[in-house]
């Protein structure tokens, strides 16, 4: 039996997360170790659109795995877990953490798959306009800035920063040279040229 077949019948060809039964696909959970359809579920258009960033749209959409979170496959209820602890910050999906059964099997089977996403997200460095800043790029400051330290002076707005070094653990700053010292910029008060 193909593993979509295998799921449409386990699932009863509707989605494993919401019900739905709109546009449905197979969506592998990661890291796999060859399990073959209990490493996958079957989720509708929504939600395969919404599993990886949760958080970028409304999450009360979210509020459907308060069902699907005590599903008996494994699968689905380590896809619930990764997507309530990614949306947390809202409240209520806290209370269905608090909740959710997980054995200690399933649990570090979530938690390998959010450190894994931890280490893939990159750090995008963006200015006021929205444009994307790399390490080389030539800025202007758009507004005045106090420079402070050994020789306060104030960075005149329409300065250009030629060949600009990112913050590689902070999307909020880069470095440039303005009247001979390297300083550090904070990417809203710059524009890339």
């Amino acid at each position: 039996m193909s593993i979509e077949l295998e799921l449409q019948n386990r699932s009863g060809s509707k989605c494993e997360l919401c019900a739905s039964s709109i546009g449905l696909k197979i969506f592998e959970v990661k890291p796999t170790s060859n399990r073959g359809g209990d490493e996958n579920i079957m989720v509708c258009s929504t939600c395969n659109s919404k599993i990886e960033k949760p958080y970028e749209s409304d999450t009360n959409h979210w509020r459907c795995l308060n069902d699907s979170m005590w599903s008996e496959v494994d699968a689905v209820k380590v896809v619930a877990y990764r997507i309530l602890t990614k949306i947390a910050s809202d409240g209520w999906p806290q209370d269905l953490l608090d909740m959710i059964y997980l054995d200690e099997i399933t649990l570090n089977w979530a938690k390998a798959g959010l450190l894994a996403e931890e280490v893939h997200i990159e750090i995008k460095h963006i200015d006021s306009n929205g444009v994307q800043l790399l390490s080389g790029d030539n800025v202007v400051l758009i507004k005045d800035l106090v420079v402070k330290g050994r020789g306060s002076f104030t960075a005149k707005r329409g300065t250009a920063v030629r060949g600009i070094s990112l913050d590689h653990e902070n999307s909020d700053y880069i470095e440039g040279r303005v009247e001979g010292q390297q300083i550090v910029l904070i990417t809203k008060y710059v524009k890339k040229t």
